[in-house]
């Protein structure tokens, strides 16, 4: 353990539970990277991640988005696609060569895909390579429909998927440490209330049993929900 680790750990009280102010102006102080920390929220769910109806997966709209935008890929097969995807600000716009580049190269330069139902007939081809990335458009995460337009605008401007782990957990950036505290607390707020919204009808007990909040390498700060 590091001397900047342990310096910024000391200005935390591990059995505290801390209010949001006092949390996020904490995390930016404990915050002693050289470059600008992501913040994380950790959650740890009472819910049995063994259960298929209750895994959590949804999106949320960040109001100020991540601090980090994701190379986003527009799957299309139109003319009309291809310009409204342009548009809307697709970093990439991939028709049927490019599909069938991928199939043959398995190579990916995006971190984020979106297409139209018309056009998922066509990536069953490629499901295999972008499956297990997390890449392959799903309706359940907003990313195959049809407007085009709003799901790149949304996810442009700070959309995020939020899945659970096997260990009942999730993990989220809420933006960077550079980001102001009433930024990062309007953040916090809109990702607390798509969790709670995302709780599976058959979860029984707590549901969220404790929130962490920290920066990239700096110390755990327990919060309130």
């Amino acid at each position: 353990m590091g001397k900047r680790y342990k310096a910024a750990a000391q200005k935390v009280d591990k059995n505290k539970v801390y209010s949001w102010d006092e949390a996020i102006k904490l995390v930016k102080e404990t915050s002693d990277v050289k470059f600008d920390a992501s913040i994380e929220v950790h959650a740890n769910l009472g819910i049995d991640p063994k259960k298929g109806e209750q895994q959590i997966r949804a999106t949320v709209v960040l109001p100020h988005g991540t601090g980090k935008s994701k190379k986003l890929a527009a799957f299309v097969l139109t003319p009309e696609r291809e310009k409204e995807a342009k548009e809307a600000g697709a970093d990439l716009i991939y028709g049927e060569e490019d599909i069938k580049r991928i199939k043959d190269t398995s190579k990916i330069d995006f971190e984020i895909a979106v297409t139209t139902p018309d056009v998922m007939l066509k990536l069953a081809s490629i499901a295999k390579i972008l499956g297990p990335k997390g890449l392959m458009p799903n309706p359940k995460t907003e990313t195959v429909g049809p407007n085009l337009k709003k799901m790149i605008e949304e996810i442009k401007r700070g959309k995020l998927t939020f899945k659970n782990d096997d260990t009942s957990n999730i993990h989220v950036s809420i933006g960077k440490a550079s980001f102001s505290e009433a930024q990062l607390k309007e953040n916090l707020a809109a990702y607390l209330e798509a969790l709670k919204k995302a709780k599976p009808a058959t979860a029984k007990g707590t549901y969220i049993k404790t929130l962490v909040l920290c920066s990239t390498m700096g110390p755990a700060i327990r919060i309130v929900e």
